[in-house]
């Protein structure tokens, strides 16, 4: 039992943590960056302003019907990026799932052990049978670390996303709990 409490929210690689204030400033830094302007959010690609990410972060930090989370890569407690669980419905037992990973961190696996732990912590811990997320077509990246984390192909939104001049679509994943259990 000791170990397994010494292994809550720790990957191979990273620990999702609870954000501080203090990580404020390295939150506004990774989410004003180009590639999560362009990769992670859906709005047009403008940065936002401090006034802007302070309200999120505090906001954020007081609902009780969402989970997020600081990534922090493990060997050098390094804030490298967020994830979070939102959007969960109680009745269809659902959520949806995001993750933001500084580019200097891209390529090296960090998201994915910070997605596979954070799939661990939704299954063990809410009452969700499936979890769902969302991504641009053009995220190549992404959608190979979805893949190997178990995530499946579900449909497509034709023309969704409006990016470098031109209309690209979003894909849709999604993971059921005994999806992840036969892989456990």
């Amino acid at each position: 039992m000791k170990q397994y409490l010494n292994d809550f929210l720790n990957g191979q690689l990273i620990i999702l943590k609870q954000m501080a204030s203090s990580d404020l400033d390295e939150f506004i830094k990774v989410e004003n960056e180009k590639s999560t302007l362009l990769l992670a959010n859906d709005d047009i690609p403008f940065p936002h302003t401090v006034e802007d990410h302070t309200s999120f972060f505090q906001n954020i930090s007081g609902k009780k019907q969402e989970f997020f989370f600081g990534i922090f890569e493990k060997t050098t407690q390094q804030f490298i990026g967020s994830c979070g669980v939102y959007a969960i419905n109680w009745t269809n037992s659902t959520c949806s799932v995001g993750i933001s990973i500084s580019e200097k961190w891209h390529g090296k696996g960090l998201g994915t052990d910070a997605m596979q732990t954070l799939i661990t912590f939704i299954f063990n811990y809410i009452a969700i049978n499936k979890i769902k997320l969302q991504v641009f077509s053009f995220n190549l990246g992404a959608i190979r670390s979805y893949e190997k984390c178990g995530f499946t192909k579900e449909g497509t939104l034709r023309n969704e996303i409006f990016r470098f001049g031109k209309f690209h679509d979003i894909i849709v994943f999604g993971l059921l709990r005994e999806e992840w259990l036969s892989r456990s």
